[in-house]
């Protein structure tokens, strides 16, 4: 449920009065500080309790704020040079506050490095180690993660590669035992056919010459007969 809007006017609960004035007195100080550094703005405030104790907060000086407070309602009867001072002097406050940040910059890298240590005392010495020794932590720390991952990456990569050794060994494995059933089915085929026998070879061929030689005898014999006749009537 979102936040309700209460009706302005004075809490009549004397405890509610105080709890109240409490916490608008620590907001309005809280954002009094928010705006100083956010804004750059100069800010006096001066908060007295229905008790009459007094809460100020100055980002500068009350004192010297309301100074200038009154500098400038005395001279708000010249409004156009009033502006054109206040501008003046404003850009030389910021040009001021500019150049001391860029000095405090480049000092602090000169510490960093090492160099210009002899301007500062032993508490800034300690502050310095200090920062140091945080960032060379947090270095540490980066460099730590980076090696983790890449260690991590290095297991996993060996993981998949002994993974993919397996399977080109199995691979390997089927392929010899499918050889070696083809190379025994061959065989087993081979033995199906009938085997030679150089003596049934030997036989058929003696028979077959005889069978010649007596066939060629027979012919001899014919020719010789008809050649004893064909003398004879001659």
């Amino acid at each position: 449920m979102g936040r309700g809007k209460i009706e302005i006017k004075r809490i009549e609960n004397t405890t509610n009065r105080q709890v109240t004035f409490c916490k608008r007195r620590n907001g309005l100080l809280k954002k009094a500080y928010e705006l100083s550094v956010l804004c750059e703005a100069e800010i006096a405030l001066i908060v007295f309790s229905s008790r009459g104790r007094v809460y100020e907060y100055a980002n500068n000086s009350i004192k010297a704020t309301i100074e200038k407070y009154k500098k400038t309602c005395a001279g708000s009867s010249n409004p156009g040079s009033l502006v054109e001072v206040n501008s003046h002097q404003y850009y030389q406050q910021e040009s001021a506050k500019m150049r001391h940040q860029i000095q405090l910059l480049q000092n602090s890298n000169r510490h960093l490095m090492g160099d210009g240590l002899s301007s500062l005392n032993l508490k800034e010495l300690k502050q310095l180690e200090n920062r140091l020794e945080r960032g060379i932590t947090r270095v540490r720390s980066k460099k730590h993660e980076l090696l983790f991952a890449e260690i991590e990456y290095m297991q996993k990569r060996e993981v998949e590669l002994q993974n993919d050794n397996m399977y080109l060994r199995a691979k390997i494995a089927d392929n010899e035992r499918a050889q070696q059933a083809n190379i025994v089915q061959a065989g087993v085929d081979f033995e199906s056919i009938p085997s030679f026998d150089s003596r049934n070879y030997y036989h058929i061929n003696m028979l077959e010459s005889a069978s010649h030689y007596s066939h060629h005898q027979d012919q001899t014999a014919l020719h010789l007969g008809y050649e004893t006749k064909a003398d004879q009537s001659a």
